[in-house]
């Protein structure tokens, strides 16, 4: 059964046609209604009900969508065309951009993955008397309030709440889970007439509470303070923002959602291998410190992760994906939105990635200014640094002539720059980043931007991993290059060997967590697979003889796919048996340095073992005069009967 697409030119203000949108979009289209919310809700209302319907109004999609409650009906899905696509100064037909939106919002979307968190109320109130004791008066009613006080103070004969004055040493955690230690910390002692007294100081109290009110005014708690959940931070010289801060903290108690950000396969990150360090590009640009190092690979704490998607964007290997949604459904969505674009009979595509601020400024440039073009078509995501050079390049391949990044006040503008930077060094000479605050000077560039777009011939699907996304896009939109320069820390590049210093001791190759470098079981080689090198620097650090460096670059020769030889030589053959073992240069060197000069290999016999295969050695030490692994007949073991016959009373 085909789906049903309600269209609606919002009281005759902008232009629809039905039958071009059902035949560009596979759909049941209805006529064009123009009052469906009000006057005609009753066409909506029937349609709703008989199910499979998507409705083209996102401004009363909540109507929409309560009458499909009340009456039991399946939800119906949602697409914003009006402010666009609908509501715009251009003259050309939006037709084939209207159809592109409506394809990408029938994609059904992955379910949400989210952990419940437990907030009992219990709050920690920090700050100066004056303010902390005021908002503890405001909370004690909602929440389990402790108020440490900066300052001694007179204090207030309560028990409504618990007050204690220190200074705070350290705060981990987030909402429903913070671990503090308090130094100097000073309680109020109950009982006794007067003025409450207080404990002497002692360092180190530890304690923990579900929220945090900070209203100290001085350096925040946290990095990436208004992103750490349950932790909330006003000034206190400014009234208004303590009451909102305060409002905020009397909602922090019961049981929420917390979305899954990021998905974490251990086994592919190079962080490190025995203790050596290697990739740190998620620890780097992590906001919130959510990222620490385990071991040979790195641990994400879920609770503290705001989603920023820069993880995503950097992870070399993949070890690291957004989730939330999935990065393959990105692709797909933009795939989705090119190739709809096209078979509507669209040309010279630009696409416009934004963010929920990006939305609103979109909304009021189409409600009280020009719009967008007709050929911008927005792409709203929820983190735009997850947005990297991969999904830019995979835009440009599937057929878009040019992609917009529209930052937000909020955004993690060095990590959207520097994926941006490495996507044009690649071939996305086409990327650019938007940073407008005033939605007429956004539509403003957008209708006097580059109209000498030249998308690629022959699109490509964007499927794979996002290194393989990346290479084909890169060589569909660069079909003529062959080894591109990167700038530094690019996650693509070969390795340079000095020969001259290898010894082939292969640490490198024992170590390469992506396998790009390899050794020959049967000849004294070290061999490397380009397309497989994460630039993770592990086998640079771990090298003795400080052979290695790399060279960031995209090889897109098909040299970059197989296997070539960095460095080889003649391997040495056993003095005994014949068989070919190690380097033969090695072997010569260990001669030259340990023969008639070290005790062990004093005798020519004894040298000779180092020209041995493991095997024959063995071999020749067992048979050996001084064999150390000879000796006298090993002693009976004594037993319980040895001990008893010695006995007198036995």
């Amino acid at each position: 059964m085909k789906k049903t697409l309600l269209i609606c030119d919002c009281l005759g203000t902008q232009k629809l046609d039905a039958g071009a949108l059902a035949t560009a979009t596979g759909m049941t289209c209805s006529r064009v209604y123009t009052g469906l919310c009000q006057s005609q809700f009753d066409r909506a209302a029937k349609a709703i009900e008989a199910g499979n319907v998507m409705i083209a109004c996102q401004q009363e999609a909540p109507l929409f969508a309560a009458h499909a409650e009340d009456t039991g009906a399946p939800d119906p899905t949602f697409v914003d065309i009006r402010d666009r696509a609908g509501w715009t100064a251009d003259t050309a037909d939006t037709t084939p951009k209207t159809a592109a939106l409506v394809a990408e919002a029938a994609l059904p979307g992955p379910q949400p993955k989210s952990v419940d968190v437990v907030s009992d109320g219990i709050c920690l109130i920090i700050g100066a008397p004056d303010a902390g004791l005021a908002a503890a008066d405001k909370l004690a009613d909602i929440l389990t309030v402790t108020v440490l006080l900066t300052e001694e103070a007179e204090l207030p004969v309560t028990a409504r709440y618990d007050i204690c004055v220190g200074q705070l040493r350290r705060a981990a955690g987030s909402l429903g889970r913070f671990d503090v230690t308090i130094d100097q910390f000073r309680h109020i002692i109950p009982g006794g007439r007067g003025a409450p007294m207080l404990s002497d100081p002692r360092d180190g109290a530890h304690s923990d509470c579900d929220v945090i009110l900070d209203l100290t005014g001085g350096t925040p708690l946290f990095p990436a303070h208004e992103k750490r959940d349950g932790y909330l931070r006003a000034d206190p010289g400014s009234l208004t923002a303590v009451a909102g801060a305060v409002l905020d903290a009397s909602q922090m108690v019961g049981t929420f959602e917390k979305p899954l950000h990021v998905r974490l396969e251990t086994s592919l990150c190079a962080h490190s291998r025995a203790q050596q360090p290697a990739c740190s590009n998620c620890l780097n640009v992590c906001p919130t410190g959510a990222i620490l190092s385990a071991g040979e690979h790195v641990s994400i704490d879920p609770l503290i992760c705001a989603g920023c998607g820069a993880c995503s964007a950097v992870c070399p290997s993949g070890a690291i994906s957004f989730d939330a949604p999935p990065v393959d459904f990105v692709f797909r969505r933009i795939g989705t939105l090119a190739s709809a674009y096209r078979k509507a009979g669209g040309a010279n595509g630009a696409l416009l990635v934004h963010d929920a601020h990006g939305a609103d400024m979109i909304r009021l440039a189409a409600r009280f200014g020009n719009g967008l073009p007709a050929h911008v078509i927005p792409l709203e995501i929820d983190a735009l640094a997850m947005f990297g050079h991969a999904e830019m390049m995979g835009a440009l391949a599937s057929g878009f002539g040019r992609v917009d990044v529209l930052l937000s006040p909020k955004s993690d503008r060095d990590v959207i720059a520097a994926q941006a930077e490495l996507a044009q060094a690649m071939g996305g000479d086409a990327v650019s980043l938007l940073d407008f605050a005033d939605p007429d000077a956004l539509s403003d560039h957008l209708f006097t931007g580059d109209t000498t777009m030249k998308p690629v011939k022959n699109p490509i699907l964007l499927q794979g991993s996002r290194r393989q996304i990346t290479r084909l896009a890169a060589k569909a939109l660069t079909p003529d290059a062959t080894v591109t320069p990167l700038p530094d820390h690019a996650p693509y590049g070969a390795v340079i060997v000095d020969t001259d210093a290898c010894t082939l001791c292969l640490s490198c190759v024992s170590l390469c967590p992506s396998g790009a470098l390899v050794d020959n079981p049967d000849m004294p080689q070290l061999r490397f697979q380009e397309d497989a090198c994460l630039q993770c620097g592990l086998c640079a650090n771990v090298c003795p003889e400080d052979a290695i460096t790399l060279q960031p670059q995209l090889n897109l020769t098909d040299t970059a796919l197989a296997q070539v030889v960095l460095n080889e030589e003649e391997p040495f053959a056993c003095v005994e048996c014949g068989s070919l073992f190690g380097v033969k240069s090695t072997v010569e060197r260990i001669m030259e340095k340990l023969a008639g000069n070290h005790a062990m290999f004093a005798t020519s016999a004894a040298a000779r073992m180092i020209q041995m295969c493991d095997n024959c050695r063995v071999q020749a030490q067992f048979h050996a005069q001084n064999n150390p692994l000879g000796g006298q007949e090993r002693p009976r073991v004594r037993t319980t009967d040895d001990y008893l016959s010695k006995r007198r009373d036995h």
